[in-house]
């Protein structure tokens, strides 16, 4: 029978909403930390020197081909035994970055593969050093294509946040649970919780795409 307490669910909802702070800056950090590394990683690959290419794409692969949750865990409870003690917000937020950051590479390595094989050709005639002609001409070209892949890996590491609930991180899902555990009522914090993701996620995506149109507008690429 549908039991839903509407005292209890105020009641909670104060604590709900501290942990969706937690849950905003978990994701941010860990986006802010993928963004970053994914660019480097992404550059990586595309170096002169074969063996370091070898070695990130291989790197990558294994990333993209394990789940994040190991990823997590292995981090938080692996590294102590080589002499890596992490706290559990520390420890997610560099599993859950250098998750993202394996995919993001691959969102960057094909916004530079879109750039016209002349803008490399021009940099090349004009004796530019390999960073100028990255971060100035090459990079700024590949960040438009790049958007629409960047924003959908936005969103979706705000829903794997849930996943450092598994080594005590007090995010968003973490509390429900608490609260469940607690209360003897799952109903009430699930549904909140749902609620909550669905009020940020929704109009975050609606956000992307209108930034996305509207540097697309700025370029003249409409």
């Amino acid at each position: 029978m549908f039991d839903w307490r509407w005292d209890f669910t105020f009641e909670i909802l104060p604590r709900l909403l501290w942990a969706t702070v937690n849950t905003l800056m978990a994701a941010g950090i860990g986006y802010a930390i993928a963004v970053v590394l994914g660019l480097v990683l992404a550059l990586a690959q595309r170096t002169s020197f074969k063996p370091l290419t070898y070695a990130v794409r291989e790197l990558v692969e294994f990333i993209r081909s394990t789940p994040l949750v190991l990823q997590i865990f292995f981090v938080f409870y692996v590294g102590p035994q080589f002499g890596i003690r992490l706290a559990p917000w520390t420890a997610g937020m560099i599993a859950i970055g250098l998750h993202y950051a394996s995919y993001l590479s691959e969102v960057y390595r094909g916004g530079l593969e879109s750039v016209p094989k002349g803008q490399w050709e021009a940099s090349l005639a004009l004796n530019l050093s390999p960073a100028r002609t990255y971060f100035r001409i090459i990079i700024p070209q590949a960040l438009p294509p790049s958007l629409a892949g960047m924003g959908n890996y936005l969103v979706g590491i705000f829903k794997d946040t849930p996943m450092l609930s598994v080594i005590g991180v007090a995010e968003l899902m973490h509390t429900a649970n608490a609260i469940g555990s607690e209360s003897y009522r799952f109903l009430e914090p699930y549904t909140l919780v749902g609620v909550i993701f669905l009020a940020i996620s929704l109009p975050t995506a609606a956000l992307i795409r209108v930034f996305e149109a509207w540097v697309r507008r700025q370029l003249g690429m409409n």
